[in-house]
């Protein structure tokens, strides 16, 4: 059975950091394409960013230079390090991954809001003060 479980949200005032976690277990495991997404009321899910094969990665450009995503050995732990987080960084916060793609395609999940058949976890809650 395929599951996906977030961990390490909470709120944080501007300008503060937080780690979410993603744990992976199941098929979903060797997928080589893992990524991070956001959703806010009233807006639509967005990606953050997507890590591919053990370490190919891309950013969406709010959060470049600001978010870092990793993955842990054995691979079955996925990482999003946020960093000078803003207000507008309140969100939801979901993982993902995404088999038998490549890297392009999987960059393309995260910046040009493509569809991908993927495994999804349940969310994480991040809320950013000012």
């Amino acid at each position: 059975q395929v599951q996906l479980v977030e961990s390490g949200g909470g709120s944080v005032r501007a300008g503060g950091s937080l780690r979410l976690s993603c744990a992976v277990s199941g098929a979903a495991a060797n997928s080589i394409c893992w990524a991070w997404f956001r959703q806010s009321p009233g807006s639509e899910r967005e990606g953050v960013a997507a890590i591919w094969d053990y370490g190919r990665t891309g950013y969406a450009d709010s959060v470049k230079g600001r978010f870092t995503i990793s993955r842990e050995r054995p691979y079955t732990t996925m990482y999003l390090q946020m960093d000078s987080l803003k207000s507008d960084d309140t969100a939801m916060y979901y993982c993902a991954t995404a088999a038998y793609v490549g890297h392009d395609t999987c960059m393309s999940w995260v910046r040009d809001k493509i569809t991908l058949s993927a495994s999804w976890g349940q969310g994480t809650q991040v809320t950013v003060s000012s």
